[in-house]
């Protein structure tokens, strides 16, 4: 493509970054916006700030949670009853939220190293001196939870137990690989953009899986036409879907070819930095949830927590998916039958640990 095309493109995504902000607005005016518990910022770093949801108490363990780095991290708190940090505070749980920054010019440069290992690094010392709690449970969703597995295999001495979310380690037998394998080098994606704009990502998530990300949601609007409290919550998280932040360049070179391309990190040759993550360090107990229809983390990729780690204690939790989510790969944070009977279960497993 000549310099022309390339301009018409980037303008393209990112005038299409800017219009879907202000959908989003548009929702929120309607009342479709999130209505978030009160948190205090704890630590403010270059990738990320870290959120507590309540005034210290030490008889709470703490337990840190890890969104993906692609949209905002209120998914984890979208409304009362469908809130993960309300549940884990009703259970007596000291929740708190990376919520990452929107990549700026400047931050290029940043990849796993800064978001798999040194912000999760700085989140866990700032919770230890806040706490007294050297070691913490990390809860991650997606490939948020992939990163959180990466900084377990690195620091396993500060993991106390972790909990993967529909987080895959093993990559290969979803849509999201095949479409990548298919795809040119990542590399010729960021010379067009430098950090990646969001609806792209979002355009390239609907081409990759047309059903999961194209389909799905609008059944799930039909399915939740004649139940308000599941149709509200469909709109909330459309809502958030129009909340896309920009990738990093070096993070989606990184994810696209040494995790999705190469499954470098299930094979075991992933570095970060200097040091190699080895899935076989992630020695602590696990508990891994899935979704057996998913197309994008297909059960293979969430039994690897079995097969890959060095951990001897791996729970496995199915999750169905319901109506009024949206996207069922975010049911499991929102939807109203995981807080009715996968949620408990998940709290139960992190208190025993």
């Amino acid at each position: 493509m000549d310099g022309s095309q390339v301009a018409a493109i980037t303008d393209f995504f990112r005038n299409a970054d800017d219009s879907r902000r202000r959908q989003g607005e548009m929702l929120d005016r309607l009342g479709c916006g999130p209505r978030t518990t009160p948190s205090r910022a704890v630590h403010e770093g270059r990738s990320a700030r870290l959120l507590a949801y309540q005034e210290l108490d030490s008889a709470r363990p703490p337990i840190l949670l890890v969104p993906a780095p692609i949209k905002t991290s209120y998914i984890w708190d979208i409304a009362p009853g469908a809130s993960v940090i309300r549940r884990l505070l009703a259970a007596r749980v000291q929740p708190y939220l990376v919520e990452w920054r929107r990549p700026r010019p400047g931050d290029e440069t940043l990849g796993l190293e800064e978001y798999a290992d040194a912000a999760l690094a700085r989140c866990v010392t700032a919770i230890a001196e806040e706490t007294g709690r050297t070691k913490i449970t990390l809860v991650g969703h997606s490939l948020g939870g992939t990163l959180a597995a990466i900084f377990a295999s690195l620091h396993p001495g500060r993991v106390a137990s972790l909990v993967a979310l529909e987080a895959p380690i093993e990559f290969g037998a979803g849509r999201l690989e095949a479409a990548v394998a298919a795809a040119p080098h990542a590399s010729a994606i960021t010379a067009m953009f430098g950090n990646v704009p969001g609806s792209f990502l979002a355009w390239a998530s609907v081409n990759a899986d047309p059903a999961t990300f194209g389909i799905e949601p609008w059944l799930d609007l039909v399915a939740s036409a004649f139940a308000p409290a599941a149709h509200r919550l469909h709109w909330r998280v459309r809502r958030w879907t129009f909340d896309e932040s920009p990738m990093a360049r070096r993070l989606f070179e990184e994810v696209g070819e040494d995790l999705y391309r190469n499954n470098r990190f299930a094979q075991r040759t992933l570095r970060v930095g200097d040091p190699v993550a080895d899935p076989r360090a992630i020695d602590m107990p696990i508990l891994a949830v899935g979704d057996p229809r998913s197309r994008i983390v297909p059960p293979p990729s969430i039994d690897a927590y079995r097969t890959h780690t060095g951990s001897r204690d791996v729970t496995i939790l199915r999750y169905a998916g319901y109506r009024g989510v949206m996207l069922q790969h975010v049911g499991v944070l929102v939807g109203a039958n995981a807080h009715r009977s996968l949620w408990p279960r998940i709290v139960n497993w992190i208190g025993r640990h």
